[in-house]
């Protein structure tokens, strides 16, 4: 054999051994498969970062935490469903069990560490029902993607996360919950001023008979579009308070918003809703464009097609800008401003037939 074969050799060699040293990456994905009566639980805590946990149609009756960055549930579609697990008899529980996804009446938990977000965390293609409080939550997390995940008849939020970034909400169904479809916040207990989501996107989900559509509470750098919301006490909306930062710097563009119209009776800190499009609280720097907005009325003080009003702590909303919106329809008016006559909220360019204070159509 000449020097030259034996250098081939050698070259093609080192090639194939670098080629079958990189295969085990790629062949480390596996997936899961669950079937009815198996538990989706198990195969979540077996999986690794880049698995895949996919669960065929049928109904689990189970609650699932995820906690492993990289994991990707996902059902079949509408036919995956999870539901509560059937009450066990009264027994003293511990601290942990109280503390577990299914203790605090939620369907899908995913978590994070302490100062440890879980990142790239998928929900896919799954039905999330009858959870006492939320179908699916996010606590901790960082490029959590919810996609074609229908989350109804639970008894607070359908769908909801706080203290977490970067997340995408997409073609999702929440309706009939008790609260918000959607719910995002910078933190659901703590008085803190709004947190920067770094680019969460809610686009394309139908929110649906829900007390609100979509809450957004005490966050920044965000965008709500091309959402459809129809069938609420209030659509879309945004909330701030005396906290610093303020909510806002975030867009809500596109969307169709109309005939929300179902009552829901006063809390402790608001009034009755009944009739509200697109509200703003305390907000400040927050753009509502090119949004179809019909047919919300009602005689809440929070009614109206866009409404701007003076949080109940006394935050002003300044400096947001409603343009080029069509509306119409709306009660008392399509355009509802109740801040200051001299505010620094700027309305151009919308297509409306009256508004409160007169002029702003």
């Amino acid at each position: 054999m000449t020097k030259r074969h034996i250098s081939y050799v050698a070259c093609s060699t080192a090639v194939l051994g670098a080629l079958l040293g990189a295969a085990p990456a790629s062949a480390a994905r596996q997936v899961h498969v669950v079937h009815p009566g198996e538990s989706i639980q198990k195969a979540v805590d077996a999986a690794r970062s880049g698995d895949t946990v996919l669960v065929q149609a049928g109904t689990y009756h189970e609650s699932v935490e995820v906690t492993t960055s990289g994991i990707t549930l996902r059902g079949v579609g509408p036919d995956t469903v999870l539901e509560p697990a059937a009450a066990k008899a009264k027994t003293r529980s511990s601290a942990k069990d109280k503390k577990s996804c299914a203790g605090q009446g939620n369907g899908i938990c995913v978590v994070g560490a302490k100062n440890q977000p879980v990142r790239d965390v998928t929900v896919a293609d799954l039905t999330v029902t009858g959870f006492a409080k939320i179908g699916v939550v996010a606590v901790g997390a960082d490029r959590l993607t919810v996609r074609g995940v229908t989350a109804d008849r639970n008894g607070q939020w359908g769908i909801a996360e706080e203290r977490s970034t970067r997340s995408v909400y997409r073609h999702d169904t929440a309706r009939s919950n008790g609260d918000a479809g959607l719910f995002l916040a910078n933190t659901i207990t703590a008085e803190q001023g709004a947190a920067d989501t770094g680019g969460t996107v809610l686009d394309q989900n139908q929110l649906e008979d829900n007390r609100i559509g979509i809450t957004v509470r005490r966050l920044r750098n965000l965008t709500v579009k091309h959402n459809y919301l129809t069938g609420n006490c209030a659509g879309v909306f945004v909330v701030g308070d005396e906290n610093k930062p303020k909510a806002g710097a975030l867009t809500v563009s596109l969307n169709l918003i109309e005939r929300n119209n179902k009552y829901c009776a006063a809390t402790a800190r608001l009034p009755f809703l009944q009739g509200s499009g697109i509200i703003l609280t305390g907000a400040e720097d927050t753009v509502v464009t090119h949004n179809l907005v019909s047919d919300n009325s009602g005689a809440s003080p929070l009614s109206g097609g866009v409404v701007l009003f003076k949080s109940f702590v006394g935050a002003t909303s300044e400096r947001n800008r409603i343009s080029d919106n069509w509306l119409g329809g709306n009660g008392p008016a399509d355009l509802v401003n109740q801040e200051a006559t001299k505010s620094s909220n700027v309305f151009q360019r919308n297509l409306c037939g009256a508004s409160k204070p007169a002029g702003l159509c």
